[in-house]
């Protein structure tokens, strides 16, 4: 678990760095614009190594279910060889996602006055503002993007089934562990993939809750990810409360010493 959460927090800050230093700079300047040849990287980084993190959190969801369903063969299943060629696989499939939706942003002709109304180079917008009938693009891009999204999905909800059908005959103390382990992993799924869905699995077009929704699978789930799996982890969880209870004490013995000086 720990392998693929390492390669998840670095597909979170490549992700996120992809446009957020220029998101920053767009906040404290009036003029915000962006070079055609940076938009365009922001297109191919942005689905890149989000594909990537898609298909890696699918890989987190099959070592939960051998972890859970088959403990016994556990080492044998998710041998490093395996785990290896999991993460591998991830981005050769990011790599087989951007592609061609770069191929097919390259290939719009752009006439102006070229703004988009989103914090960052995503295809619909760009499609919008496209001086030429993008409803085939639209549509490749919906099937790619969208079906990508979607499909990766139904198959983590439907591990998910198959492990809370197989906790039926756990006790449940066994149950409860088993639960807690994976609720770590649902909720970024959640966090990451219902937004994605509602953007890339439409007809293309733009509205301005679209902004909202990515906000949610570009800042906020990358940026929880590591508060989300660190408090699972119970070495962690007593660590910080140790910090925090030595912080109250202290602060506490402070207020005390001056109530007596007063």
């Amino acid at each position: 678990m720990y392998y693929f959460l390492s390669h998840l927090s670095s597909m979170d800050i490549c992700f996120t760095s992809s446009f957020t230093p220029k998101l920053i700079h767009d906040l404290l300047v009036k003029t915000r614009t962006i070079s055609y040849g940076n938009c365009m990287l922001q297109v191919f980084t942005m689905h890149f190594f989000g594909g990537i993190e898609i298909f890696i959190l699918a890989a987190m969801a099959f070592d939960r279910y051998v972890a859970i369903c088959k403990p016994l063969h556990y080492m044998i299943i998710m041998s490093r060889s395996k785990c290896n060629f999991l993460v591998l696989a991830a981005w050769v499939g990011g790599a087989a996602h951007s592609f061609p939706q770069l191929f097919m942003v390259l290939l719009l002709p752009f006439c102006g006055p070229n703004e988009i109304d989103h914090f960052f180079c995503d295809i619909f917008p760009l499609l919008k503002v496209a001086c030429t009938d993008t409803y085939i693009t639209g549509v490749l891009v919906v099937a790619n993007s969208g079906m990508v999204a979607l499909v990766t999905f139904v198959v983590l909800v439907f591990s998910y089934v198959v492990i809370l059908f197989t906790l039926r005959n756990h006790s449940a103390e066994g149950r409860r562990k088993a639960l807690s382990t994976c609720a770590s992993h649902i909720t970024v799924v959640l966090l990451f993939f219902v937004p994605a869905i509602f953007i890339y699995l439409r007809p293309p077009t733009t509205f301005p809750e679209d902004k909202v929704f990515a906000v949610f699978y570009t800042i906020i789930a990358p940026m929880f990810n590591p508060l989300i799996y660190t408090l699972r982890n119970r070495e962690m969880k007593d660590a910080m409360r140790k910090v925090w209870c030595q912080s109250y004490f202290q602060r506490k013995h402070t207020i005390n010493f001056k109530k007596t000086i007063s």
